[in-house]
């Protein structure tokens, strides 16, 4: 059996099967369906990690399917959820610029220099993480219809603007001095 194929790339290769059928929850109405989908796919993310530092199977395929399924899980989640009406377009474009922006960027790192790898910083996984939190905030809004819950989902695009701006500050830091080194 290939080295790729093992239990924490298996949560990962869930997690991008998943993000369809949320969108689409989200897309229908569903509410629920799509929050529970939404925090199984999330909980893939925690769980690939734990399991591929465990088992002591960290591949590079890993390496890069983890990044793609959250890029989009958490980009297709927003997006539905601007199109369904319940986010604001315009924290979405800013979530959508920064991960297009971070792609552009390895891209051109790709293509300049020999680097390789990517590694998350903490502030992506701070960022991700909160974004998450986002995401759950909102979609409960609509299930539950408490009145914190909708003030708390406004509150909460404030500290996951900051965070995916400063992750991809801090990206393009990084991103910086690998192409100096190289």
């Amino acid at each position: 059996m290939p080295r790729w194929i093992n239990l924490a790339n298996l949560f990962t290769l869930t997690r991008l099967i998943l993000v369809p059928f949320v969108i689409q929850a989200i897309l229908e109405g569903r509410h629920i369906l799509a929050l529970l989908l939404f925090t199984t796919a999330a909980a893939t993310d925690a769980i690939d990690g734990a399991a591929a530092r465990y088992f002591d199977v960290i591949t590079p395929t890993g390496s890069y399917l983890d990044p793609i399924a959250d890029k989009c899980l958490l980009s297709g989640v927003f997006l539905a959820l601007a199109v369904a009406g319940i986010v604001p377009w315009w924290f979405v474009a800013v979530i959508f610029s920064r991960d297009v922006y971070i792609l552009m960027a390895v891209a051109a790192l790709l293509l300049a220099t020999p680097v390789r790898k990517f590694p998350p910083s903490v502030w992506g996984k701070v960022s991700t993480l909160v974004q998450i939190l986002t995401a759950v905030t909102w979609m409960a809004r609509d299930i539950l219809e408490v009145r914190v819950l909708n003030s708390l989902s406004t509150v909460m695009l404030w500290p996951c603007l900051a965070f995916t701006l400063w992750s991809g500050i801090h990206y393009t830091w990084r991103g910086v001095q690998l192409a100096r080194a190289h």
